[in-house]
């Protein structure tokens, strides 16, 4: 796992650290066919996402995982290796939320985020809106999952310029 552009650990990352431009990479993580089935029979149960054998006659010709189920392994990963440990505080949603590519039992996932812009918090000078475009690779390279994130995350110093420059 590498987060080489990522200033400061997780465990002290705040609004500061977010720097636009900076990048993290983190995986791989294998996707099972037992998680896609567990998940899809609670959360999607589509049989192109529950059942192996009728996958086949669909439109993907096999098993594929729920795209909700590709969100909640991303937002693991988002949760372990990117936002902060001590100052992340809630999201107020998602854009341009997108499946590019299915993901299908065996895949091993990658995941890269690139931090767009950093806007201190005109009302709340404890914080400030990080926004973040992700991407999720299988281990061929294919996009399998794009979206841009935002983060509201504490500031380190209340009222400072922004974010670190590098």
């Amino acid at each position: 796992m590498d987060d080489a552009d990522l200033i400061a650990p997780v465990e002290s990352r705040h609004f500061e650290d977010y720097v636009p431009g900076s990048v993290g990479v983190f995986g791989g993580f294998v996707v099972t066919e037992a998680e896609i089935v567990e998940f899809a029979l609670r959360y999607d149960p589509q049989s192109i996402h529950t059942d192996p054998v009728a996958a086949l006659a669909g439109p993907f010709e096999g098993l594929i995982a729920s795209g909700w189920h590709t969100i909640a392994l991303v937002m693991r990963v988002l949760v372990e290796r990117y936002l902060s440990h001590v100052a992340a505080l809630v999201s107020p949603g998602i854009d341009e939320l997108r499946w590019q590519a299915p993901v299908r039992p065996g895949d091993t996932l990658t995941v890269r985020v690139t931090v767009i812009e950093a806007i201190p918090s005109r009302s709340k000078p404890d914080r400030g809106l990080v926004r973040t475009f992700v991407e999720a690779m299988n281990q061929r390279g294919e996009t399998v999952l794009t979206m841009k994130a935002m983060n509201l995350i504490l500031r380190r110093e209340p009222g400072s310029r922004g974010p670190a420059r590098g």
